[in-house]
């Protein structure tokens, strides 16, 4: 077999030598293109017939074209998961969004009614604390419940971009089984048409065959949706908690602030009004 494709890329060979002297370089390369992809082909399909697929590895790059196609996206998919998990692993901690040394240094400005310093703190470390308390002291103009009003806002805005950010987790792990299943049946498709196209005279071992090999795209998809989805609710869930606890301390942070922003003034003693007798003057 290894002679017989040999002997057609030699002939392809002198074939592109002949076709080199009466055509363009262009065309001599698309006939090279053409030849070499046939003989690949046509050497697969015979060491297909010859020989069924033993290992994994052979049995998952012998669907074709269409099962290898399925097969690189899933292993796409796989090799996305699987930094998104290390990513956020790493970034969605409690020593990342709500440090310690950031909440005692707020906390210690805010006493102070160093608001100035609270800002210039807050731009050093940008993580989810700063930005929260950044917004609420953007409305300090317009006292406590516009600084309120805001930090609810920044809580809730900060809480939904973590969400969306291990949302891709959750579209992997839906999406990988479908393409899974999309293998499948195609595969299935094409056992069954070559049982219509020899009128009934495929065998059971070549249906088997297609069939096993159609069903390893499932084995994929779900190798991929599966960790993907564990990843997806521990992720979820860390989430919940962080936002939970950082909720309670910007409240904590914000309180010395709260403080002195409702401390209202004592209004000053009103004079009494003056009145003017009309007869004082004789």
């Amino acid at each position: 077999m290894k002679c017989r494709a040999v002997i057609r890329i030699a002939d392809g060979i002198r074939l592109i030598n002949l076709l080199s002297r009466r055509s363009t370089h262009l065309m001599v390369c698309a006939w090279a293109i053409v030849l070499v992809l046939a003989t690949a082909a046509r050497a697969q399909s015979e060491a297909v017939v010859s020989t069924p697929p033993q290992g994994l590895f052979e049995i998952v790059f012998s669907g074709g074209i269409l099962g290898v196609s399925i097969i690189l996206v899933l292993l796409a998919l796989s090799i996305t998961a699987t930094y998104l998990v290390f990513e956020h692993g790493l970034t969605i901690r409690r020593e990342h969004l709500i440090p310690d040394d950031l909440q005692h240094k707020l906390r210690n400005d805010f006493q102070h009614g160093s608001l100035e310093d609270a800002v210039a703190s807050c731009q050093a470390a940008p993580n989810f604390l700063s930005f929260v308390v950044l917004q609420g002291l953007a409305e300090a103009d317009g006292g406590w419940p516009a600084v309120e009003k805001a930090l609810e806002d920044a809580l809730a805005e900060q809480a939904a971009r973590l969400l969306r950010k291990i949302e891709y987790l959750s579209v992997i792990g839906n999406i990988a089984p479908m393409i899974g299943l999309l293998g499948t049946v195609t595969g299935m498709i094409f056992a069954f048409q070559q049982v219509a196209s020899t009128q009934g005279g495929a065998g059971a071992a070549d249906l088997a065959e297609g069939i096993y090999q159609a069903l390893v795209t499932t084995v994929g998809g779900l190798i991929v949706a599966i960790p993907s989805l564990a990843a997806f609710a521990v992720l979820r869930n860390r989430v919940d908690q962080l936002v939970a606890e950082s909720t309670y301390v910007v409240q904590h942070v914000c309180r010395p602030l709260k403080r002195r922003l409702t401390a209202a003034p004592t209004p000053p003693p009103k004079k009494p009004p003056v009145t003017h007798n009309s007869t004082s003057g004789k």
